[in-house]
């Protein structure tokens, strides 16, 4: 007997999700182009990208809000395109919360299990089960507007999970909450997914709530998938330019000439003068291509390296004065301009509580990295 959506499941070693080729287009506009992605069941993957990149129109075509022009969604190696949304095993936590204003929490959490015509009593014991999971106990009878940002999340959430749904989807779920319940909520929505064991997927155009949350980040850019891979790994080897600029700070210098000395490259840039870099692990040709250096691995002194890596990064110091500063509490970003005309970024932890170490504006200081600490990207 052929399986339904609602008994998909994958196969030993076999992804719980694979996208083959999707594209969608409205009219002219291709807001996917081409993607294919496989998530391993049990995953907490991100899909990360600027606004219009196609990232929320990919996730709508997973729930089943809009059908693909092009490719094969599969879940479990079943194609659930001809399943509706609500014959999927999957829900969708939408950005709004789409709660009913009103109904109580209770009668929220409770709508889908009574679609799906589960007895009464079990629906009973279910919502308990959610409103026990998402923190709510005592809330069960309030309206939407009785409750805080943070409480119809949790509500919004709860309504999600209580059909146990194999994958669930976030559509920028904590958009609409403040940096510090944001932050609480991002490690209670890993703890849960953790506990569950299921697969979530979140829409995000915020690198960092990507990076703390997921396991894997799938970064899109023009309806396709620029690189994928886990958060390390896109912050400290970004495939493109474009790639290290979106995620996270960097200092970019293009290169002007090049020459190899031994396992190195030591390369001219307009903007810093002369570096010497790793050699990079992909052939580079003869395309164009920049040096790139995260803002936490440049160093500052007063007379130049010192320490232990003193001699390593002693072949790229550069010499300028602090253009202008900015204090973040845990650390503070210095932007020095450069003898050579360009402009470095550096960030640099406050170990000490007072600003006995921090420099000023004006002030000469020295700057330095070692060849490792620099990536070459194409440009």
């Amino acid at each position: 007997m052929a399986r339904s959506a609602g008994d998909a499941h994958p196969a030993a070693g076999e992804p719980l999700l694979r996208i083959e080729s999707v594209a969608k287009a409205f009219g002219t506009f291709r807001a996917v182009d081409g993607v294919s992605l496989d998530i391993k069941a049990g995953e907490f993957f991100a899909l990360l990208g600027p606004s219009g990149c196609g990232k929320t129109t990919l996730l709508r075509m997973l729930a089943g809000f809009e059908s693909p022009d092009e490719g094969r969604i599969l879940l479990g190696g079943k194609d659930i395109a001809p399943a509706l949304p609500h014959e999927r095993p999957i829900n969708m936590m939408f950005q709004n919360y789409a709660l009913f204003p009103h109904l109580s929490v209770r009668d929220n959490i409770a709508f889908g299990l009574r679609r799906a015509n589960m007895a009464r009593a079990d629906i009973a014991t279910r919502v308990a089960e959610m409103v026990a999971l998402v923190k709510l106990e005592g809330l069960e009878k309030r309206k939407p507007d009785q409750l805080s940002g943070g409480q119809r999340q949790r509500v919004a959430l709860a309504r999600a999970l209580a059909r146990r749904p194999q994958l669930l989807l976030l559509d920028e779920p904590l958009a609409a909450l403040d940096k510090k319940l944001r932050e609480s909520t991002q490690g209670e929505l890993m703890e849960l997914q953790r506990r569950l064991g299921m697969t979530f997927i979140i829409v995000t155009h915020d690198q960092e709530e990507a990076m703390t949350m997921a396991s894997r980040i799938g970064v899109m850019k023009s309806g396709k998938l620029a690189q994928v891979g886990a958060p390390r790994e896109l912050y400290e080897a970004p495939r493109s330019r474009w790639i290290a600029e979106f995620v996270g700070d960097i200092n970019l210098f293009d290169a002007e000439s090049r020459l190899r000395d031994g396992h190195r490259l030591v390369i001219g840039t307009r903007d810093a003068g002369t570096l010497v870099v790793a050699e990079p692990r992909q052939p580079l040709g003869e395309v164009k291509f920049s040096v790139a250096i995260r803002p936490e691995k440049v160093k500052l002194s007063r007379r130049g390296p010192v320490g232990e890596a003193g001699h390593e990064a002693a072949i790229n110091r550069l010499d300028g004065v602090i253009a202008d500063i900015c204090y973040l509490g845990g650390t503070t970003t210095y932007r020095v301009k450069l003898d050579t005309g360009g402009m470095l970024q550096a960030s640099v932890i406050n170990s000490a509580r007072l600003d006995v170490d921090a420099y000023s504006v004006d002030q000469h200081v020295v700057a330095w990295f070692t060849p490792d600490d620099c990536v070459v990207l194409p440009s």
